[in-house]
């Protein structure tokens, strides 16, 4: 069971759903703020972050940047550039905790996402 919690700015109920639709009962996924979501990550009380801005960097991992550390983080997409999968699973692969993404990216970062999160 992978514990997931979403923070960043925009969209976390749309992201909390698509969360549960994708990892059903393979993951537990909580909406907080993104101060909160990124230390209760730091704490180790969920395994991954996940969050969208319109960035993709910015509102989306800021707070989880600054306390996990930037090589704990990945940006996913921002505006005209989404990353491919190969990037996203070796992201995954490398480790990393806490991922963001631009809004409306969602769609297609998520299930690619969700299924290494699950898989790792």
């Amino acid at each position: 069971m992978k514990r997931i919690v979403v923070g960043g700015q925009i969209d976390k109920k749309k992201i909390e759903e698509m969360i549960k639709q994708i990892g059903k009962d393979q993951v537990t996924v909580d909406i907080k703020s993104d101060l909160d979501a990124a230390m209760a990550l730091k704490s180790n009380q969920y395994d991954y972050y996940v969050g969208a801005c319109n960035t993709g960097g910015g509102g989306a991992l800021a707070m989880a940047i600054a306390l996990v550390g930037p090589d704990q983080c990945s940006t996913l997409s921002m505006p005209g550039n989404i990353k491919d999968e190969a990037f996203i699973v070796s992201e995954v692969q490398k480790g990393k905790k806490a991922f963001g993404f631009t809004a409306q990216h969602t769609e297609q970062i998520l299930p690619i996402l969700i299924r290494e999160l699950i898989n790792q």
